[in-house]
């Protein structure tokens, strides 16, 4: 069995100490409260404010949280916000499409699918909720790699491997590509990371209309581009559905 580290478990500690005491807490008190040494206190304190876990108030010396941890609080409120505002919609796209519906949204140089409804027949599925899809071959990904900067940046400085001979990989074909998903607002994939899978996505933005996750329709190729052309009701219905969330978000009309 693993052990614990414990100066992870000395900092989640003063963390929370911070959270439930007073707004500000000296050293004393904070070792003190924990049964540690000042001068042990005083290196994970200095740790925590280094990476803006922690503030010091200039004129006291005492501690209290930092910003940063609002905005990890607020990353978190605003996936499951998402996720939340995404449940009815796009149980009525899988129903409405017949195939897999995936919300996804940055997350480490890649796509976090973030909640998955399943393909409404009796056919065998797997749950993907955790897991992650590359930015540069899904739809989802050339979706989020279009409209938000970050995403941009990091897909265009990462390498980007071929997963099957129709992944768009050459840094000029694939920027315009992304020009390409930017002028008609959705984004495709048809055999570029899965053999035999086609899928079609759409941005979902915010209140301050910044780009917050991607949702997508994703099945057989077959049933999804017969032909080799993506169903244009298919693309309607992801769209519609991403309009839709965005408005649940405070978006208005797009």
């Amino acid at each position: 069995m693993a052990k614990n580290i414990q100066s992870l478990e000395r900092a989640a500690a003063m963390l929370r100490l911070l959270a439930g005491g007073e707004r500000r807490l000296g050293l004393s008190d904070i070792s003190s409260a924990l049964g540690l040494a000042k001068g042990t206190a005083h290196g994970i304190l200095r740790t925590l404010q280094l990476e803006g876990f922690v503030e010091q108030d200039a004129a006291s010396g005492r501690y209290q949280l930092g910003a940063e941890l609002l905005r990890l609080g607020n990353s978190y409120l605003d996936v499951h916000e998402l996720r939340a505002r995404a449940l009815v919609w796009t149980d009525d796209l899988a129903r409405s499409s017949g195939e897999s519906v995936h919300l996804g949204v940055l997350h480490q140089h890649g796509v976090l699918i973030v909640h998955h409804v399943f393909r409404p027949d009796d056919s065998r599925q797997v749950l993907e909720v955790g897991a992650m899809q590359p930015l540069h071959s899904t739809a989802l990904g050339k979706v989020l790699s279009a409209y938000d900067p970050v995403a941009h940046s990091e897909v265009m400085e990462a390498e980007r491997r071929p997963f099957t001979v129709r992944t768009v990989t050459a840094a000029d074909d694939f920027e315009a590509m992304l020009d390409l998903v930017r002028a008609q607002g959705w984004a495709a994939d048809a055999e570029e990371t899965w053999e035999g899978v086609a899928a079609v996505a759409a941005p979902v933005h915010d209140r301050r209309r910044m780009p917050v996750g991607a949702v997508a329709v994703t099945g057989a190729v077959e049933r999804v581009a017969p032909g080799g052309a993506l169903r244009p009701e298919l693309i309607a219905a992801v769209r519609d559905c991403a309009r839709a969330v965005s408005r649940d978000l405070g978006a208005g009309r797009f």
